[in-house]
């Protein structure tokens, strides 16, 4: 039970007024706020009114019970209550409604903030309340109470055009704030296109320089290689047994000749096999090759001869690889280029060339392991660098070029591969080379990857390998055109964001060639849906070699269900 503040009737017009402004009066009286107490008045108003609408008078209670203002009115003459818009509208204004058909009661709550009037505040507050409702004279006319209502609404209005006023000045710091930013974008966007066109003028200048480095190479191979093919086989004459007699000491200069000249192949051989690689020119061509026998032919042709007591080679290939489909030359050349550097820098101890499969990556784990002198940290990656040699007194007395490791790591990703190293100085160095495994024939032609990110490009490549017959690159729209004009793919990825001419623009311009437009294609972008799509669409992000394979299935599926059904049509 709470403290009842006073009582009133609502018989007629007049009393709506008079509730009205008793309800007004006690929540000012209790501690509500002005906005607070305008609704307490408001919603007496609308059920007073709506009470007297259906031919029905009602009591009106005024309670106070701990925190909250209670106000009960009771529809007398046995008017029912119903959820009606003015009991809507009195719910709005109040925190709490009750209807009781049963007893034609609704019960409005306020609640009376901390600094107001409570039942914790002693019997005198509760009497001061109502001593004070008591003094007060009663506004009962309707001139009254439309005069005070005239003052709430030109309250009401002074601080609407207030808030007119702030939000008016407001808009005009947002709209500066928007020109600013619209000019500096403009100013930025420039600054883009200008940078767009310079990257274009070097992109060229590169390219046009590329080409004319292949074009050297390509004009002196024959020319290097030549004479010192023909050293070589004058030297082997001279030392031969038919030929004439020879002083020791001649015997001794013309060997010199011979292994100079033919030092010199090699170094030539290395060079133009590294511009080949710079030049994507390397084009895998994969066969099935026993992994087993290959290992065996490396231990054979590398044993170290004169220090078998010093260093021993060996090698351990897992009966689980078998046969895998790879290209034979390519693999050879790897592995021998890491066996022979862990030879080289292995004084005592051994060198172990071992390889297993990996079933969670499908990909074949060949492991050249040393005892050797080892690699500082700092110099792990840059034994990758051509022409780069780990100082040291060993590396001063091992002859070389620095060629090998960069030329078998050109290799490594033409595979689909990868080359790490792993060493710790002084107790030897770990080389792994990962490739992919392959046990079958590819399931694709030529695939071309469309796609500005180089790195995603060789991720690709890798997932591609032994899946497709081949891989092309193109590193914006306009070079993938130009080349599936040129050489048209079996399927194309393609990312959306592109320079140049985007991934949306280049499957338009595909779509309208006469050629072209027969090419499946994989959508494969940051931008992982687009409305409307026809094609299958992946995301780069997480992107694994199973889910872009069977894309690339359906892709092919879908495209030759497609010419089927078009055929069909015709026959018919």
């Amino acid at each position: 039970m709470g403290e009842v503040l006073t009582r009133a009737e609502i018989c007629r017009d007049q009393d709506v007024f008079a509730v009205r402004q008793l309800g007004r009066q006690v929540a000012e009286l209790v501690g509500l706020e002005s906005q607070d107490q305008i609704r307490v008045a408001t919603a007496l108003s609308e059920i007073g009114r709506e009470a007297l609408a259906r031919g029905s008078g009602s009591a009106v209670v005024f309670d106070l019970r701990g925190d909250r203002l209670v106000i009960t009115v009771d529809y007398l003459d046995g008017a029912d209550v119903r959820q009606s818009e003015g009991v809507k509208l009195a719910g709005r204004m109040v925190d709490e409604i009750a209807l009781s058909a049963e007893d034609r009661r609704v019960t409005l709550v306020k609640r009376v903030p901390e600094h107001g009037v409570s039942g914790k505040r002693g019997r005198r507050s509760i009497d001061g309340i109502r001593e004070e409702l008591a003094r007060l004279s009663p506004s009962t006319t309707a001139l009254d109470v439309l005069r005070e209502q005239n003052r709430e609404l030109a309250g009401t209005l002074e601080e609407v055009l207030r808030l007119n006023a702030e939000l008016a000045e407001t808009n005009q710091g947002v709209l500066a704030l928007y020109n600013q930013l619209s000019a500096e974008l403009e100013e930025t966007n420039r600054g883009v296109v200008a940078l767009y066109a310079e990257l274009d003028e070097k992109s060229s200048q590169l390219r046009q320089a590329a080409g004319a480095r292949q074009r050297f190479w390509a004009s002196v191979s024959h020319e290097l290689r030549l004479p010192l093919t023909s050293i070589i086989g004058l030297v082997r004459l001279l030392l031969g047994s038919g030929a004439e007699p020879l002083t020791e000491e001649q015997q001794h200069q013309i060997t010199l000749i011979g292994t100079s000249a033919e030092t010199l192949l090699a170094l030539v051989s290395e060079l133009l096999d590294l511009a080949k690689a710079e030049s994507g020119r390397l084009d895998p061509q994969p066969s099935m090759v026993d992994v087993v026998a290959l290992a065996e032919g490396l231990l054979m042709t590398l044993q170290p001869a004169g220090r078998a007591d010093e260093v021993t080679l060996s090698v351990n290939v897992s009966d689980e690889i078998g046969e895998m489909f790879v290209d034979e030359s390519m693999l050879t050349t790897i592995l021998r280029n890491l066996l022979s550097n862990a030879l080289k820098f292995t004084e005592y101890g051994e060198v172990r060339l071992t390889a297993v499969v990996d079933p969670a990556m499908a990909e074949v784990v060949f492991t050249v392991a040393d005892t050797g002198v080892g690699i500082p940290p700092e110099h792990l990656e840059r034994v990758f660098e051509e022409f780069f040699q780990v100082p040291g007194s060993l590396q001063l007395k091992a002859k070389g070029t620095g060629l090998g490791l960069p030329y078998a790591r050109r290799l490594t990703e033409a595979l689909g591969g990868t080359l790490e190293l792993a060493s710790r100085p002084g107790e030897g160095t770990t080389a792994t080379l990962r490739v992919p495994h392959r046990m079958a024939s590819p399931e694709v032609g030529r695939v071309l990857v469309a796609d500005d990110d180089a790195g995603f490009r060789a991720v690709a490549r890798r997932m591609l390998f032994g899946f497709a017959a081949g891989v092309d690159e193109a590193a914006d729209g306009i070079e993938a055109l130009n080349l599936m004009r040129e050489r048209p793919p079996e399927v194309v990825l393609v990312d959306l964001l592109m320079p140049r001419l985007d991934g949306t623009a280049l499957l338009h311009r595909m779509a309208e060639d006469d050629v072209l437009h027969g090419i499946p294609a994989v959508v494969v972008s940051v931008v992982s849906e687009q409305p409307g799509a026809s094609h299958p669409m992946l995301s780069k992000h997480g992107l694994r070699r199973d889910q872009l394979l069977e894309a690339i299935r359906e892709a092919v599926r879908d495209k030759a269900g497609s010419v089927e059904g078009d055929g069909g049509g015709a026959d018919d």
